[in-house]
């Protein structure tokens, strides 16, 4: 028989390869299904143990009462396993030790804080707010009797007799590149009478600081009280300060960053920094924006965390403010600005930012114009557009700084004119003029304070009216040149 038709003739004896291969194929096929049923099997009684296991035990899936999940590698009971009960207590406790510790650091920390600003009594409060067990504690307890002892060394109004010795110091924007400033252009010698440069800033305050001058507020000098019957008048203020410390205040004037200013090695505007500290912007050459110590207000700020005794209670210093460029930078008297709308919101959290850490405001007119002679119409009208465009975004401000210095009345005996009731109706209290030396005139219902100019005409025309402040041979920058 052929191989043709071999196994395939006989119908009842013949074998089919075919067949048995299939048979095979098949079979396989079954034992692997078979296997893997098996397997799967296996996997998911392991999982189902695992979870029972793991619910038993607190369960990998159950959260605490901070929504966090417990249990896992790092679960709060997996480092503790092993120990004794007392073991474990001894553990608790030293962890609440520790924490208690931490705490009383923190509460110390904050309290000293305060108590080298002088406001010993908030520092005794922050110690106290530890709760009943604060006299448990010997750090808490004997930080309360320093700052007790420390205030009985207070005397009022420090080493002066009257607020009558009290300076007042302004300066209008400070000079942060000297070489584009002083560049020899026809804005230079304006900026050389009346500008300072950020190192004479720095110097003058380090020689104040170290001759035992301290910064306090405008409200902290004069205040206003309240009598039984309800009427209200100012008396001066009574700053508790050691017998050699000598409060003075400080103000800067035209913190707008006019158009005329750009390019001249200015800051551009006022910022809130990274670190949700108060600063300033300037435009570098590039084009791109720097955030930094550009201005007197960070600058200030930088000094003050080097020297908290530099500042009384927290006080800064007051920015005055014009209205016809806009305000700290942002251009708010222009309707027709894409960014009107968004700029008016930016100034609001600057303002609220810079009052945070104690920032003061005033109005500086709207249009800077001479207030002594200008009309009662005029100084209505100014004074209203000031309200509407910069008092609506920094809010109310009871300090009126005139441009220029020039009072809006030449009598010392007291205000009587028309002026004065409308500014008075309008909630200004503090009128703060220019003269050469301390100055300041309390009256039941207002107070007027002179303020001394520290610029570059005052520091080359007038030394002498300076003598008592700092040594100007340190202070002057070289960079400055003579007056023309």
């Amino acid at each position: 028989m052929d191989n043709k038709t071999k196994g395939y003739t006989n119908k009842t004896n013949s074998y089919d390869y075919r067949a048995e291969s299939n048979v095979k194929k098949t079979s396989k096929k079954g034992k692997y299904k078979t296997i893997l049923v098996a397997e799967l099997l296996l996997l998911f009684i392991a999982i189902a143990g695992i979870l029972t296991f793991a619910l038993a035990k607190g369960g990998y899936f159950k959260k605490n009462n901070n929504n966090q999940p417990q249990g896992g590698i790092n679960a709060p009971g997996d480092k503790d396993k092993g120990l004794t009960p007392e073991e474990k207590e001894e553990k608790r406790l030293e962890e609440e030790k520790k924490a208690q510790q931490e705490k009383i650091s923190k509460l110390v920390e904050e309290a000293d804080l305060l108590a080298m600003g002088y406001d010993y009594d908030k520092a005794i409060e922050t110690i106290k707010s530890y709760g009943e067990g604060y006299t448990n504690h010997t750090v808490l307890t004997d930080a309360i009797a320093k700052y007790e002892a420390d205030k009985e060394k207070l005397v009022p109004l420090g080493a002066y007799e009257s607020v009558n010795e009290i300076s007042h110091v302004f300066f209008h924007s400070l000079v942060a590149d000297n070489s584009k400033a002083f560049d020899g252009d026809y804005a230079s010698n304006g900026y050389n009478y009346y500008m300072t440069t950020i190192s004479e800033f720095k110097e003058m305050m380090k020689q104040m600081y170290e001759a035992g001058y301290v910064l306090v507020s405008i409200h902290d000098v004069a205040r206003q009280v309240t009598a039984e019957d309800g009427t209200t008048k100012f008396v001066p203020g009574d700053i508790m300060l050691p017998p050699d410390k000598k409060p003075f205040v400080l103000s800067q004037d035209d913190v707008n960053y006019y158009e005329y200013m750009t390019g001249d090695g200015f800051a551009s505007k006022a910022v809130i920094d990274e670190n949700g500290r108060p600063s300033t912007a300037m435009i570098m050459d590039d084009g791109t924006v720097s955030v930094g110590d550009y201005d007197m207000v960070p600058v200030l700020e930088t000094f003050i965390a080097e020297h908290p005794d530099f500042s009384y209670k927290g006080a800064r210093g007051i920015l005055a403010l014009t209205g016809y460029e806009g305000t700290l930078g942002y251009r708010t008297n222009d309707k027709t600005s894409p960014t009107y709308e968004e700029d008016k919101e930016t100034v609001k959290e600057v303002v609220k930012n810079l009052k945070e850490w104690g920032w003061e405001f005033a109005s500086h007119s709207y249009g800077h114009r001479n207030m002594g002679k200008a009309s009662y119409t005029f100084t209505v009208t100014d004074t209203d557009r000031w309200m509407e465009e910069v008092g609506s975004l920094i809010g109310p401000t009871d300090v009126y700084i005139f441009p220029y210095g020039i009072d809006i009345e030449e009598s010392v005996s007291g205000y009587t004119s028309d002026k004065y009731n409308y500014l008075k109706s309008l909630g200004f209290n503090y009128y703060c003029g220019v003269f050469k030396s301390p100055w300041i005139q309390v009256k039941d219902e207002y107070v007027r304070m002179t303020r001394r100019p520290l610029d570059g005409q005052a520091m080359l025309q007038f030394p002498e009216r300076l003598a008592d402040l700092f040594d100007l041979s340190k202070v002057i920058d070289p960079d400055r040149p003579a007056l023309k």
